[in-house]
């Protein structure tokens, strides 16, 4: 099993908009590629920040070959979406893991 971690730091003012639309568009467009077999949505307890929230999106794949597929034919497009809807309010960064 391999894990693809996205986490995002988001702006407070948009943090309520933000789930929403992570919850009822993104995460289900990412998980409709058939890429991934399952995710989780956690909020990040530790290193909070006073004017931002930290959120890790946890998407599960069978393999590396899954994830590769993801990122050359999907995720420019999804993270595109992501850019434009919430521009200069975010910051993220992306961690492949193996279960061992």
């Amino acid at each position: 099993m391999i894990l693809y971690n996205v986490t995002v730091g988001i702006d407070n003012s948009i943090e309520e908009e933000w789930k929403k639309w992570m919850i009822e568009v993104h995460i289900p467009d990412v998980i409709a590629t058939g890429q991934f077999v399952d995710h989780k949505f956690f909020k990040v307890l530790s290193h909070e920040e006073p004017n931002s929230s930290s959120f890790s999106i946890q998407y599960f794949a069978k393999s590396k070959e899954n994830i590769q597929v993801y990122q050359e034919n999907f995720a420019d497009k999804l993270q595109l979406e992501h850019q434009t809807k919430f521009a200069n309010k975010f910051v993220t960064f992306r961690t492949m893991l193996e279960s061992v």
